[in-house]
């Protein structure tokens, strides 16, 4: 980047102190280049002018030439309005402002040429434009551009009187001052992919002339996004392999064979024996394995787990699996024991609640080597727990942790453990390529024999009898219930059920029941009580918060109803509904809301109840939502700063990306060639600008 980017934005005609202090605060706009990369929401063709004849409230934005007649001040107060009477040699159209009416009496001219710009509307039953821009015919700045740019603003900006406009002027003299935009991609990629130059490129962005121009220019700044990002990653990806030697696991022996002749509880699916032959060839390869598994609610992850997991103790290995909460370890723990029964292998629990001679006895057999596989929460990678010879790391629903917790996990081992990553929560594939790019994935697409699909039925709040009518039929049958509300206590705020309240309501409704409450703001250990009660069936009904969202296992649970349906995304209402569907019996969501919903939110409640395939459910709310907040994205470590590019919308771009990455690091892979000079330069400069970029796995 040329020093002249870096200028400070104060170095721009009519931007003093207070200006770039508030642009500073509201956009992060600090220098000339933070200008040039903030890129207008929209354009607007301002090709055509129209006349007010041609006029209907179905259009967006017209632009009208004509003059001002005359003007009307009515009214006091909030009720203080200005009317122009607007002229266009055959028909008149009110123009309307109910602020800056002081300045428009000094600054617009009667019987003076203007072209007058806004969205046509009725006001006071005449057809009018309110608060419309107005420009001059002569000007060079709205009557001579074709499309014009809208930038977002905040309120405290619009309050200090800088608007959309007061961005376009400054990034209109920003050009002008300009003497050179440096390119950031080698000749090379502009002529195979046949590219818009980026000083070209930047300048359409803001200020097309055609909406194939505009077109053109975002797919340049959009690729040079998701490429340097892909080249990162793949760099990274690419230096692990070669410089992070892993333990090489050739045995599969005793442990493994016993397990899977005498002791696999049913037939692995053909999706469990593809994974697990992917997971054993990186773990004897000598290499260390970083791969992500992803598998939809139910699919057998946490067999495959513990059966790769036998595989490293019939190396002489340790493993250890570390979970998120005390609830999801807890279950692993009988999980594995249920499965491995009377086999000489020692499987032990490490959380936070486990202290004094027990906590001792483990952190023993941990560095003796007498503990084969650990279970833990965060408590695993405390300083005194130490390993004889961890060869496999385990992560369970990964996005719970954060980069530096899951290293100081996987430094215990002398040589770099192996790394399996697991999560429940599928993760569509430009995704999945952008925020696990150094990673190899295994999908485990199948689930077990015998499973019902979940019937998903939305309702509205006003059936409460019909929706408590059912739960009594499921718990008559033997089977149980969940309730799940959006709060833990009644809010001032928000019209939203809550835990508390509705726990008492519900006792109330269903008095031939037991009932158990759980919520994030209670002790582990009472949490861990309640929860208990209902995993071994002493309570019929759960009534919680989303606390139970991940890895709580109770087959007998037949129902899952979900209040106020409408304040969850897509990835937590289906992670949600796969806490029940775990047996062989058929299971119900219900989904409940209330009446008023947004497009977006009866999309997201209609495409629960048209499928129960998570990865399907998940390119659909990458799509409605964006990245932001799926899959942690903030504790991953990268940095998501796209300014254009959208995972949801360019997963073609993000492949064209990843491929060219790979096409320049296959013939070069430090980049040290002349041709890759600026790939080089530029990726130093992201690097100082993302110091956790490449920190993925």
């Amino acid at each position: 980047m040329l020093h002249e980017l870096d200028t400070p934005i104060t170095y721009l005609p009519g931007i003093g102190p207070k200006r770039a202090k508030l642009l500073e605060a509201e956009l992060g706009i600090k220098t000339w280049y933070d200008l040039l990369y903030t890129f207008p929401y929209k354009h607007i063709d301002r090709s055509r002018l129209y006349k007010i004849r041609e006029l209907t409230t179905e259009m967006p934005f017209v632009q009208v030439m004509g003059q001002f007649l005359s003007f009307e001040e009515t009214g006091e107060g909030r009720r203080h309005r200005l009317t122009g009477h607007f002229w266009d040699g055959e028909m008149f159209l009110d123009v309307t402002w109910f602020h800056g009416i002081r300045y428009i009496k000094q600054n617009i001219k009667i019987r003076k040429d203007y072209i007058l710009f806004g969205r046509p509307g009725v006001y006071g039953g005449r057809l009018s434009v309110i608060h419309p821009d107005l420009d001059s015919p002569e000007s060079t700045t709205l009557s001579a551009m074709k499309m014009q740019p809208y930038y977002s603003t905040t309120e405290r900006m619009k309050k200090a009187g800088m608007t959309s406009r007061s961005i376009e002027c400054f990034t209109s003299s920003l050009f002008s001052k300009l003497t050179a935009i440096p390119e950031t991609l080698p000749g090379y990629i502009i002529e195979r992919l046949h590219l818009m130059p980026l000083d070209k490129a930047l300048h359409a962005a803001h200020y097309p002339t055609t909406a194939d121009e505009l077109s053109a220019a975002n797919m340049r700044l959009k690729f040079e996004e998701l490429f340097f990002i892909q080249l990162v990653i793949m760099g990274y990806a690419r230096k692990r392999q070669q410089q992070r030697i892993g333990q090489q696991f050739t045995r599969v022996g005793t442990a493994f064979n016993t397990f899977f002749r005498h002791y696999l509880p049913f037939p692995l699916t053909e999706a469990q024996k593809r994974v697990i032959r992917e997971i054993h060839a990186d773990m004897r390869s000598g290499r260390q394995m970083n791969r992500l598994l992803q598998g939809d609610v139910g699919s057998g992850k946490t067999l495959v787990a513990l059966m790769v997991m036998l595989i490293a103790v019939d190396n002489g290995c340790q493993t250890c699996i570390m979970a998120p909460t005390e609830i999801l370890a807890e279950q692993h723990l009988q999980t594995f024991r249920n499965f491995l029964r009377d086999m000489p292998v020692r499987v032990e629990l490490l959380t936070g609640s486990i202290k004094g001679k027990s906590r001792k006895a483990i952190e023993e057999g941990l560095s003796e080597g007498k503990v084969n596989i650990l279970i833990g929460t965060h408590a695993v990678i405390e300083d005194n727990v130490q390993f004889q010879n961890l060869g496999l790391v385990i992560i369970d629903e990964q996005h719970r942790f954060g980069v530096a917790q899951r290293a100081k996990l996987w430094n215990k081992g002398h040589i770099f453990p192996h790394v399996l990553v697991m999560t429940a929560t599928p993760i569509p594939r430009t995704l999945a390529m952008t925020l696990y790019g150094d990673l190899d994935v295994s999908i485990i697409d199948e689930l077990p024999p015998g499973r019902k699909p979940i019937r998903t039925i939305h309702i509205y709040e006003n059936q409460p009898e019909q929706l408590y009518r059912g739960v009594v039929r499921e718990i008559e049958a033997g089977h149980q219930a969940y309730f799940v509300f959006p709060l833990v206590k009644e809010s001032e705020k928000l019209d939203l059920k809550n835990v508390q309240d509705e726990y008492v309501h519900l006792q109330e409704i269903f008095p031939q029941y037991r009932l158990s409450m759980v919520h994030g703001k209670m002790k582990p250990a009472e949490k861990d009580a309640e929860m208990q009660k209902f995993v071994t069936g002493e309570t019929q009904i759960l009534v919680a918060t989303t606390v139970i969202e991940v890895g709580v296992n109770v087959p007998n649970a037949s129902v899952m109803i979900i209040q106020n349906a409408e304040r969850f995304g897509l990835a937590q209402l289906h992670q949600l509904r796969g806490r029940v569907g775990r047996g062989a019996e058929q299971s119900y969501c219900i989904l409940v809301s209330n009446f008023k919903l947004s497009a977006e939110t009866r999309k997201r409640l209609q495409i629960m109840t048209e499928t129960n395939d998570g990865f399907e459910i998940a390119e659909a709310d990458l799509k409605l939502r964006g990245p932001g907040d799926l899959e942690g994205t903030q504790q991953s470590g990268i940095a998501f700063n796209l300014r254009l590019a959208n995972l949801g919308r360019d997963g073609q771009l993000v492949q064209l990306a990843r491929d060219t990455a790979a096409f320049v690091l296959d013939a070069d892979p430090d980049l040290q060639a002349t041709e890759n000079t600026l790939l080089h330069r530029h990726l130093q400069e992201l690097r100082k600008e993302h110091q956790d970029w490449s920190q993925i796995s």
